[in-house]
């Protein structure tokens, strides 16, 4: 029975789109504790962009790395598979991802051997079980603002996508793909910052002080100017993995299942 079923083509792209988003979301959200500086990465020097009366660099979570591979995988999916298939995926994803931050807290709360506290200290690292918790105990508004902003764009991600599809058909993939994920993109942006942020603090007692809403705007705007360019650099790269695809599959069969993805 598994055998007829690896060797089905559609069924067997479906884990592998499937697997490729939901490992990507994951990993996005560990990396995600980590706030890197783009300019100084890339050797520049921080560009200090003016938005509403102060100063703003592209100090961006780690997490944003992966995150337009999510997308991109989101836009496949619904391509091939539809709205079903793009809503499977997602809340798997969700489910797997919760699931994880929930064994991640039981392991935070186990009571840690004593050689393996000091095991590190030559490495520069004094409480290797601080170091553990401090890189793992990501915030529940920030756990909570992340999934949500992850449903949500995925939502409007497929909305947009199909819309698009209907009124031009089979042409400019580029359009649906490149277009569904910047508007997706953009809400996910501000979503994100302010649950985690602003709503959060004020809503659950003894979670600190909310940031005043010009800086959520101001770095959400940050966050989705990077976000914008590189969507716009991976669309030759959603070309690439259609002419694969319509090659694995071949062409009769992609044609099929890319009508029957807009039926559903």
């Amino acid at each position: 029975m598994i055998h007829s079923i690896l060797k089905n083509k559609p069924t067997r792209l479906y884990i592998i789109l499937a697997g490729i988003l939901i490992a990507n979301a994951m990993v996005a959200e560990f990396m995600g504790v980590k706030i890197f500086s783009l300019e100084e990465t890339l050797g520049w020097q921080p560009l200090n962009i003016r938005l509403l009366g102060d100063q703003y660099s592209f100090n961006l979570t780690c997490g944003v790395l992966l995150w337009p591979v999510v997308f991109v995988m989101t836009d496949i999916i619904n391509e091939y598979y539809g709205l079903r298939g793009v809503r499977f995926t997602s809340w798997l994803a969700a489910i797997l991802i919760s699931y994880s931050f929930i064994m991640l807290f039981a392991a935070m709360h186990t009571t840690p051997n004593a050689w393996w506290i000091t095991s590190k200290q030559s490495a520069g690292i004094e409480n290797m079980n601080n170091a553990y918790n401090g890189i793992f105990g990501q915030g529940l508004g920030i756990i909570v603002a992340s999934m949500t902003a992850f449903l949500v764009g995925q939502l409007v991600d497929v909305l947009v996508f199909r819309r698009i599809k209907k009124r031009t058909g089979e042409k400019h993939i580029w359009l649906r793909a490149t277009g569904s994920t910047l508007i997706s993109q953009f809400i996910d942006s501000f979503v994100v910052l302010a649950i985690a942020f602003y709503f959060y603090p004020k809503w659950v007692p003894n979670q600190g002080s909310a940031w005043p809403l010009n800086q959520v705007i101001a770095i959400g705007i940050v966050n989705y100017i990077y976000k914008f360019i590189v969507a716009i650099l991976l669309t030759p790269v959603i070309y690439l993995v259609h002419h694969w695809i319509e090659k694995y599959l071949g062409k009769e069969t992609a044609t099929e299942m890319k009508n029957a993805a807009m039926e559903k």
